[in-house]
C-alpha cells in the first residue's frame, strides 16, 4: 500500500525512510550508541560529586579527568590503528568488556589511583561524550554499509539516538541520586555506586550487541586474483645436463644457512607488523594534519567546557539540586536530539560543512554567556535558559561533520583516520578538563566558560574557511 504524497515526503525529509531500509547491522549499531550514551549520560552527572564525596579535591578530580582522557587516547590510538586487521566486532567487543570492569572498580572502591587505573584501562567518559574506539569503529562501519547519499541521514540518526540515550541516563541518574540518598551524604555516595553498578550492566547489554553483529561489518578488501602460470621441463635434458654447483657450493657450511633462514623469520615478523599499519595517501596526511589543528582547538574548548563541570558549576555557583540538574540535562539532550532532524534539510540545502558551521556558531556564542547571569532566581533561569538554547544548535554539526569527514578520505583510510582524529581530539579535550579543573578550585566560571566559547568561535570561522573547496574523494582511485 503506497503512502500519501505528504507522509512520504515527511519520512524523506526526517530520515526515517533512510533508517527503515538501513541493514540489521546499521539498526545493531544505533542500539549500541543509544544504550552507551545512557551510560555516560548517567556517570558524567555524577562523577565530580562522586570523587568530591571520597575526598578527592578538585584539583586532583581535575587531574583524574586529565589522565582518564589520556589514557583512552593511548589505548584508542593503538586499536583503531590495527581495527581492521584483527576485527571490527572483535574490538568493540572488547570495549564493551572493558566496560563492564571499570563501572564494577567504581561501585567497590574509593582508592584515587585504583579509580585512575580503572577508569584509564577501563572506559569512563568524563564529559559525557564519546571515548574509546567505539565511534571511529562505528562510522567507518555505517560509512562502509550506506550509500553517499544516505550518510548525512544515517550519521543524524546515528547522533540522535546517542544524545536520547544521553538524555534519558542524565534524567534517570538525576533522579535516582535525589530518592535514594534523601540528602545524606552517606545515602549520597551509595547512590553513586549503584549508578556505577547500572553502568557496568549497560557495558554488558551493549556486549550481547556487538555479538550479534554479523560478519559483513568488517573491512571488504578487494580480492587479489592470481593467473596460475605451468612450467613445463623436459626431464630428460635436465637429467643428463651437468649440476653447475661446484663441490665447494656443495659443500657450504650449514652456518650460512641458518642465518639466511633467521634473516628470513625476522623479515616475516616484522612484515606481520607493519601489515597490522595502516597505509595512508600523502594527500590524506595532509587533510589529516589541518583537521588535527582545528580540532584540538575546538575539543580543547570542549574540554573547558566539559559536562561535568557545567554541572558542577550549576551546584555550586546556583545550588541546583541533583533532580533539578537531571531534567535540566535531560532537557538538553532531548533538545539537540530534535535538532538533528532539522539538520537533514539544512544539509541537503547547504551541504555538510556550511551546515556544520553554520549550526554550530550559535551554540558556541550561548556558551559563553552561560557563566555571567548571577546567582538566584532570575540569574540562574537565565543561565540555564542558555544552556537550553545552546542545546537547540549544539549537535546539529555532528552528522554534517562526520559526512564531511567520510567525504574528504578515501574508504580504506577511514578507520584510521577517524579513529586518529577522534584520539587527538580526546587528548585536546583532556587539557581543557585539566585546565578548568584549576579554574574551578579557583571558581574563576567566566573566564572557563567564557574562553570556552570564544575558541569554538575562531573554530567555526577557520574550519569554514580551509575546507570550502576541497573535493570529494568517495571515488578517488588509490
Amino acid at each position: 500500500m503506497a503512502l500519501p504524497d505528504h507522509a512520504s515526503s515527511f519520512l524523506h525529509k526526517t530520515g526515517i525512510s533512510t533508517i527503515l531500509k538501513s541493514s540489521r547491522d546499521a539498526k545493531l549499531l544505533f542500539a549500541q550508541r543509544f544504550f552507551r550514551l545512557f551510560a555516560y549520560g548517567a556517570t558524567f552527572l555524577i562523577l565530580v560529586h562522586f570523587l568530591a564525596s571520597v575526598g578527592i579535591s578538585d584539583k586532583l578530580a581535575g587531574l583524574f579527568m586529565t589522565l582518564t582522557m589520556l589514557g583512552d587516547a593511548f589505548i584508542s590510538f593503538v586499536l583503531v590503528l590495527i581495527t581492521d586487521q584483527i576485527g571490527r566486532r572483535k574490538i568493540l567487543a572488547l570495549g564493551a568488556i572493558l566496560m563492564v570492569a571499570s563501572g564494577v572498580v567504581f561501585a567497590s572502591s574509593s582508592t584515587y589511583w585504583v579509580l585512575v587505573f580503572a577508569s584509564v584501562v577501563g572506559v569512563i567518559s568524563p564529559s559525557g561524550n564519546e571515548i574509546g574506539p567505539f565511534r571511529a569503529v562505528e562510522e567507518s562501519i555505517l560509512s562502509q554499509l550506506t550509500e553517499k547519499d544516505d550518510r548525512t541521514d544515517v550519521f543524524a540518526w546515528y547522533t540522535m539516538f546517542g544524545t536520547a540515550g544521553a538524555a534519558i541516563g542524565t534524567i534517570t541518574s538525576g533522579w535516582l541520586v535525589q530518592i535514594l540518598s534523601k540528602g545524606a551524604a552517606a545515602g549520597e555516595l551509595k547512590a553513586y555506586r549503584i549508578i556505577f553498578m547500572l553502568y557496568a550492566a549497560i557495558g554488558t547489554i551493549k556486549l550481547l550487541l556487538v555479538l550479534a553483529l554479523s560478519p559483513a561489518v568488517e573491512l571488504q578488501r578487494q580480492e587479489i586474483k592470481y593467473e596460475e602460470v605451468i612450467e613445463l621441463e623436459d626431464e630428460g635434458l635436465l637429467s643428463q645436463s651437468p649440476s653447475p654447483r661446484s663441490s665447494t657450493e656443495e659443500t657450504l657450511p650449514n652456518v650460512a644457512q641458518n642465518t639466511s633462514r633467521g634473516a628470513q623469520h625476522q623479515a616475516s615478523i616484522k612484515d606481520r607488523i607493519t601489515s597490522l599499519l595502516p597505509k595512508i595517501s600523502s594527500k590524506s596526511l595532509l587533510i589529516l594534519l589541518r583537521l588535527i589543528i582545528l580540532f584540538v582547538l575546538d575539543s580543547f574548548a570542549s574540554g573547558m567546557a566539559s559536562p561535568s563541570w557545567l554541572t558542577y558549576f550549576f551546584t555550586t555557583f546556583h545550588k541546583t539540586d541533583p533532580g533539578t540538574l537531571g531534567t535540566l540535562f535531560f532537557t538538553t539532550n532531548i533538545l539537540a536530539t530534535l535538532s538533528n532532524i532539522a539538520a537533514l534539510p539544512l544539509a541537503r540545502r547547504l551541504g555538510p560543512l556550511k551546515t556544520m558551521t553554520f549550526t554550530h556558531l550559535p551554540s558556541a556564542i550561548l556558551l559563553g554567556l552561560i557563566p555571567f547571569p548571577p546567582p538566584g532566581s532570575p540569574g540562574t533561569l537565565v543561565s540555564m535558559s542558555f544552556l537550553a538554547l545552546r542545546a537547540c544548535t549544539q549537535s546539529m554539526d555532528q552528522a554534517p561533520r562526520q559526512a564531511f569527514l567520510a567525504a574528504v578520505m578515501r574508504p580504506e583510510e577511514r578507520t584510521a583516520i577517524l579513529g586518529i582524529v577522534n584520539i587527538v581530539k580526546t587528548i585536546a579535550q583532556a587539557g581543557g578538563i585539566g585546565t578548568s579543573g584549576v579554574l574551578a578550585a579557583q571558581r574563576s566560571w567566566r573566564t572557563m566558560l567564557g574562553s570556552a566559547g570564544l575558541m569554538k568561535v575562531t573554530y567555526d570561522v577557520l574550519i569554514l574557511w580551509t575546507f570550502l573547496h576541497v573535493p570529494d574523494r568517495e571515488d578517488e582511485s588509490a
